[in-house]
């Protein structure tokens, strides 16, 4: 494939990517157990306040491995629009996650896990790494986040 489109700026890609976290729904969430062993799966999201949370069960792979693992890489895009977040997790019961951040998710998704099974809970991922880039040609200046601060 051929490269049409010039690269953006990183202050634009810092935009483009502050955008996509409030305009998407589903982000990719990438956990290991303690044994290694790697989860990946798609669940709805919102940013707020300068973090990204999630809702799952704790009974689940995911939710087991955000509690104990308390790190996370989530991904946005496809192949030719790649945002990845690493980031060090939170865990919330529903009764614990402040009000705000529920609100907030409940607007974006139209779900309140408060109102679902016991097992839900909230995590809040905390970027500490975020990388953007589309196409090769943006590889070069793709941190926009290092050690929990932008860089642009």
């Amino acid at each position: 494939m051929k490269i049409t489109q010039p690269s953006r700026t990183p202050g634009q890609r810092k935009t483009d990517l502050l955008e996509r976290l409030r305009r998407e729904m589903d982000i990719w969430v990438a956990t290991a157990d303690t044994d290694g062993l790697p989860c990946l799966v798609p669940l709805w999201f919102v940013w707020h306040e300068e973090s990204v949370w999630l809702c799952t069960r704790l009974t689940n792979p995911t939710g087991r491995n955000l509690r104990d693992g308390r790190r996370a890489r989530l991904a946005l895009g496809d192949t030719r629009d790649v945002v990845l977040v690493d980031g060090d997790v939170e865990t919330f019961t529903t009764a614990e996650a402040p009000r705000t951040a529920v609100e907030a998710f409940h607007a974006k998704t139209g779900w309140d896990p408060r109102e679902d099974h016991a097992s839900y809970a909230f995590f809040r991922v905390r970027p500490y790494a975020v990388q953007a880039w589309c196409e090769a040609h943006e590889l070069p200046r793709r941190h926009l986040m290092r050690d929990g601060a932008w860089v642009v």
